[in-house]
């Protein structure tokens, strides 16, 4: 069985979310999208986790059901301490074997920092002490680092973290066996560092509304989805097992690039090295981004990486297509209404852009949308960098002759 597996998102608990992030959006957007594995998110917030308990029905196997849809419990928390007279800040996914292992790490992780305050908590101790405090609760619960170059809260951002794994989880860096990507990095950026060669790279949405899940996703196939399944495909890369992963491209993400956002400055690595990086506006710190990072780390060149690497699907949602081939906004009711309709004749988002051919989708796809569906899979795209913040825009390059003529599908 394929799974799409989107393990980091959020709940309306966590701090700049829709308040429509419940279980029941939740379960309608991931139908939608054709994920069959979702992280439950912000399980250590009271109320949530109450929800979790009362709604996902138990399969006996770690995961848990609501609508047709698999949850595995998850939740993103923050650590901020200061190590070596520099503060650092990080984010890290830990996943939860079951209800009850859930409820210890709550209960444990109480004692830390206040739980109600935020779905996503924050703690003030370090990386290696809340590991500790992880595996003693729920000895079978993983961490994974959450989206590990973005600048502010990070393993390795450029703003608070690390060069290596090891500064952050000392004697526990052995038991991390994964990394996140983040949505202004990819697979290759990662490839590049070969001190990442030995963990498993995947990716996932960190959704804060429904439909933005599955921006990212981890591809897995599980004859018998479990808990322990999901995480054995991870670690062990198994290439029948761990199909690779969907991607943003990563030059959108808000932090791919050099800049900042007060002065309008967006700048290449180079040129911000050039000056030092420092604005050439305002003589205020750039906010250095994450292909800078990668630079500063990368022992390899750009193309290079490890032997074993895992297929990577760069996509852009199927509302932005829509939007941009109608030439209307992505939320407005027209692009709301043609998606509406594609899913209900094709099955679900990721079925159009990842599994149907070309042939397939022509007879009910307008011909505009289907020429943007083809030349988004085939990366004809300009697109405006990311930075300080500010998403990146990705633009596809219709034909000029169809440019021309608005409204003729």
């Amino acid at each position: 069985m394929r799974l799409i597996a989107d393990l980091h998102i959020h709940s309306r608990f966590s701090l700049a979310t829709s308040p429509t992030t419940d279980l029941p959006t939740l379960a309608h957007w991931a139908k939608l999208k054709g994920i069959n594995l979702l992280g439950s998110g912000d399980f250590t917030h009271p109320q949530w986790f109450s929800d979790l308990q009362h709604y996902l029905t138990p399969l006996e196997n770690g995961l848990y059901s609501y609508q047709e849809v698999l949850f595995l419990l998850t939740v993103e928390v923050s650590v901020i301490w200061s190590q070596a007279q520099r503060l650092h800040k990080a984010h890290l996914l830990i996943l939860a074997p079951n209800m009850q292992a859930a409820a210890t790490i709550n209960k444990e992780l109480s004692k830390i920092g206040k739980l109600a305050n935020n779905g996503r908590p924050t703690f003030g101790i370090s990386a290696e002490r809340l590991v500790e405090t992880v595996w003693n609760a729920a000895p079978t619960a993983e961490v994974i680092p959450a989206h590990i170059w973005t600048p502010w809260f990070s393993v390795f951002g450029a703003k608070s973290g690390f060069d290596s794994l090891a500064q952050c989880f000392g004697k526990h860096t052995n038991r991390i066996f994964a990394v996140e990507t983040g949505l202004s990095s990819d697979p290759a950026m990662n490839w590049r560092v070969s001190s990442l060669d030995q963990l498993a790279i995947i990716s996932n949405s960190d959704a804060h509304s429904p439909p933005k899940l599955g921006r990212e996703a981890t591809l897995l196939n599980l004859p018998e989805p479990s808990y322990d399944s999901v995480i054995a495909a991870i670690k062990e890369r198994d290439p029948n097992r761990f199909l690779g992963t969907v991607e943003f491209y990563p030059q959108e993400g808000k932090y791919h690039y050099d800049g900042h956002r007060k002065c309008g400055v967006v700048l290449h690595p180079r040129e911000a090295i050039r000056l030092k990086n420092i604005c050439p506006v305002c003589g205020k710190p750039l906010t250095i981004g994450v292909m800078h990072r990668v630079e500063e780390l990368a022992d390899r060149a750009e193309g290079e990486g490890p032997t074993q690497r895992f297929p990577v699907h760069h996509l852009v949602p199927l509302a932005e297509i829509i939007g941009q081939a109608l030439r209307i906004g992505p939320e407005s009711r027209g692009v709301t209404r043609e998606y509406d309709r594609l899913i209900k004749r094709f099955g679900n988002e990721f079925r159009i852009l990842l599994d149907l051919g070309e042939e397939d989708l022509r007879d009910g796809v307008p011909s505009r949308v289907l020429q943007g569906i083809t030349k988004a899979r085939a990366g004809d795209l300009k697109i405006k960098q990311g930075y300080d913040g500010v998403y990146g825009k990705v633009s596809i390059q219709f034909d000029q002759e169809e440019e021309k003529q608005l409204g003729l599908f």
